[in-house]
């Protein structure tokens, strides 16, 4: 195997597929990266797994002669990241315990030549790095880009990173004829967004016409309902792509029993589904409210980032108190060790007998980072019900975040 490429290609493209690679591989050879080089198409394509998420991308490159090998993906990476711009060279060589040049690549040394100075790495066998997963008989549905992005956004934060509890690591994805659904919960919060897949109906509301819809369904295999539970682990590396790329086109999902997976220009990302029920999450969010809070998203959120410095560590909690007569809520904060903070701010206050409520502040920053209009809406009941941010115009969000018990 003989190739040319740039360092520039090869390192970003190197840094993409490394996040896929396991600190502790429970096969030598899962970390590594298996490298294809295609002398016909005279495309370099790049391949790392942990067996649960797969990442390949491919880019242009001026290939002599074709192959396979796999190199370790750190000890690359870290080469090909300090090496200057400009050609790279890569050959595969033989070495004592190699039978020739097309072997697949155990035991072989691939010399690395750039502008200032050469290194030679040793392969792995090839044929021992797993195959891409492919989806012979499932689903196959179009993505709108500016949907998917919207839906990654404002969802993601909201997954759980305990690993105990498995289903709600990921993001629930409901798509229908018309419309997309993406939610995702850790059990003290909830984050809901439903956008269109036609965009250019959305001044219709959620009951718009199908129009482009119908066109993209038809492109990816339309399908009367798709439900699936991706894990937020393969979906924040297809919105690292997607910020990555000029892409066009939709994305493409593909999905059967057991795995998905997403087409994204010459990129793919795959993953294994979720297992087991996701909560009914609609269950969760009240549709009737004794209070209605409007504030200035920004202001709310400079408020709470100055006064969280003073948010005790153990707890994390600020307190939050609604005047009605005054028109202005109040957040304070108090931390046996560090001290005391207290932060006021006009609001537009419709309430009866408005209760003081108190929210992790970490839970509340992230949903209001993800609500993306000037104003938003809060709306509560008692000061245990869970709590409900809308933005006020734009994505049709939902954000739930449970309060947080007082003691006195």
């Amino acid at each position: 195997m003989k190739l040319i490429c740039s360092q520039s290609d090869l390192n970003s493209n190197l840094s993409l597929v490394g996040r896929a690679v396991p600190s502790r591989p429970t096969h030598p050879v899962l970390g590594n990266v298996l490298l294809i080089a295609d002398e016909q198409a005279q495309t370099v394509s790049l391949r790392s797994s942990d067996l649960s998420l797969w990442i390949q991308t491919s880019f242009p490159a001026q290939v002599e002669i074709g192959g396979k090998i796999t190199l370790p993906a750190k000890t690359l990476n870290d080469i090909i990241s300090r090496l200057p711009e400009g050609e790279i060279t890569l050959t595969q060589e033989e070495s004592d315990t190699s039978t020739s040049l097309g072997d697949t690549g155990e035991g072989t040394l691939v010399r690395l030549i750039s502008t200032s100075g050469r290194y030679q790495l040793r392969s792995l066998d090839a044929e021992e790095f797993p195959e891409l997963p492919t989806v012979e008989d499932g689903e196959s549905v179009l993505f709108p880009l500016e949907a998917l992005n919207e839906g990654l956004r404002a969802t993601l934060f909201a997954a759980s990173n305990e690993e105990g509890k498995q289903v709600l690591t990921g993001v629930h994805v409901i798509l229908s004829a018309d419309a997309i659904e993406f939610a995702a919960t850790d059990g003290h919060r909830l984050s809901v967004v439903k956008t269109l897949r036609d965009r250019s109906e959305e001044g219709d509301g959620e009951d718009g016409e199908d129009g482009e819809a119908e066109e993209a369904g038809e492109e990816g295999g339309e399908v009367e309902k798709f439900e699936v539970t991706i894990p937020a682990r393969a979906l924040r590396e297809v919105e690292k792509i997607l910020g990555m790329q000029n892409q066009e086109e939709g994305v493409k999902l593909e999905a059967d029993d057991s795995q998905v997976i997403f087409e994204l220009g010459n990129r793919r990302v795959v993953s294994r589904k979720l297992e087991g029920a996701y909560p009914q999450y609609h269950q969760l969010i009240p549709q009737t409210f004794t209070n209605q809070v409007t504030v200035d998203r920004r202001q709310f959120q400079s408020a709470l980032e100055r006064i969280s410095v003073l948010a005790d560590s153990k707890n994390n909690v600020v307190r939050c108190a609604i005047d009605n007569e005054n028109q202005e809520i109040f957040l304070s904060v108090e931390s046996q060790d560090l001290g005391s903070g207290r932060e006021a701010m006009s609001a537009q206050i419709t309430s009866d007998e408005p209760p003081e409520i108190a929210f992790n502040v970490k839970y509340l920053m992230d949903g209001l980072k993800a609500l993306s209009s000037q104003e938003i809406t809060i709306n509560l009941n008692a000061a245990t019900q869970p709590v409900i941010f809308k933005p006020l115009g734009g994505l049709k969000m939902t954000y739930l975040a449970m309060p947080v018990q007082l003691r006195d």
